[in-house]
């Protein structure tokens, strides 16, 4: 045998056994996608009435960046009634694994009670309606009951279970309390509270109009330094002390902290940022 041909079998070996384990190597990497990296829904125990469905969510965020903003739940009931129930809420962008209690109305309370529910279909869609892009997840009446009343994890539990991101733009919505103020934009300083003690605006907080009608310029506050500032519980993260004052204030995902060596000789602005705080936890002391 000629030693080209030896070479030609050599070579053809080696990529045959090449093909074959890269082969191999794509159905392992696809047996594990499918094992693991698949998004999955989990049902949950909601702490409040029987309109709410806790869900958790997790997918690959990174592989689909997808901005989900929708849940979904859908019943077809074809041998009893009603035979067709669907129910739908929005709620703020996630763009990570997260967990939340949606509340779905009392249509929630219908959909599981349906006549003849264990010959049911249920199917959860978590949607984007930006992206044009959904999860679904279909299961038999029966054990999507069965997944509910066997739950026994709450979406705080399962945040901190799979150590979620509870990020600014994913947390639920917050109930801030109503409390009225005029604030203006400042070019170079974004938006700023419109109070007297803010010399950019003591101009138009004149006491009285002068001659010909123009309002009289104001003095402007004079500034003050501080010894201390500190933040009281209750904090809701609404970000408006750290717009104003970022030297002093930073907005973690729970709450305020003040920063190490934050500087305390601009007292205007600290006392702006705490009239600006809509629960009044910012609290301070002038300097004497």
């Amino acid at each position: 045998m000629s030693t080209s041909l030896i070479a030609m079998g050599v070579a053809l070996f080696l990529v045959i056994n090449l093909v074959v384990g890269l082969g191999a190597l794509s159905l392992l990497f696809g047996t594990f996608e499918t094992l693991f990296g698949k998004p999955k829904l989990t049902l949950l125990r909601s702490t409040k009435n029987g309109h709410f469905f806790a869900f958790g969510f997790k997918w690959n965020s990174a592989k689909e960046p997808v901005a989900i903003d929708t849940i979904k739940v859908r019943l077809f009931n074809p041998w009893g009634t009603p035979t067709q129930v669907e129910l739908s809420q929005s709620f703020e962008v996630q763009r990570a694994s997260f967990a939340m209690e949606a509340n779905m109305g009392p249509g929630f309370i219908e959909l599981l009670g349906a006549k003849n529910f264990d010959l049911a279909i249920i199917l959860v869609e978590v949607a984007s309606s930006r992206d044009g892009l959904s999860f679904s997840f279909e299961m038999k009446g029966p054990k999507f009951r069965r997944l509910i009343e066997e739950a026994n994890q709450t979406v705080a539990e399962f945040t901190a279970q799979n150590k979620l991101d509870v990020s600014k733009e994913s947390r639920p919505p917050i109930d801030i309390p109503i409390r009225s103020f005029i604030a203006d934009t400042v070019p170079g300083r974004g938006p700023m509270l419109k109070v007297a003690t803010n010399p950019m605006f003591a101009g138009e907080f004149s006491a009285a109009p002068a001659a010909g009608g123009a309002a009289a310029a104001a003095p402007a506050a004079d500034n003050f330094k501080i010894s201390k500032v500190w933040i009281e519980p209750g904090c809701i993260v609404c970000n408006a002390c750290e717009d104003i004052y970022k030297d002093v204030f930073e907005v973690t995902a729970t709450t305020c902290l003040i920063r190490p060596g934050a500087p305390l000789d601009d007292g205007l602005r600290v006392q702006e940022a705490a009239e600006a705080c809509p629960v009044e936890v910012i609290k301070y002391t002038k300097a004497s």
